[in-house]
């Protein structure tokens, strides 16, 4: 049995707080800015909030 490694490979931060802003974002409760900002309805501002958390979560883990 072979085992691939890119279907074992694990997930950047940046993948993971993706992931979780588009989470977010399908359950109705992301909001843009703060928690009291308004709430985002759009996908693609949606992608963009998860592309700018995504790059500053890395650029937080490389600091360190």
């Amino acid at each position: 049995i072979f085992i691939r490694d890119d279907l074992m490979k694990k997930k950047s931060k940046a993948e993971r707080k993706a992931a979780k802003v588009m989470h977010e974002f399908k359950a109705g409760t992301l909001h843009s800015g703060s928690a009291r900002g308004p709430r985002v309805t759009s996908r693609q501002q949606a992608i963009a909030i998860a592309l700018s958390e995504g790059r500053r979560a890395s650029k937080k883990r490389k600091a360190n």
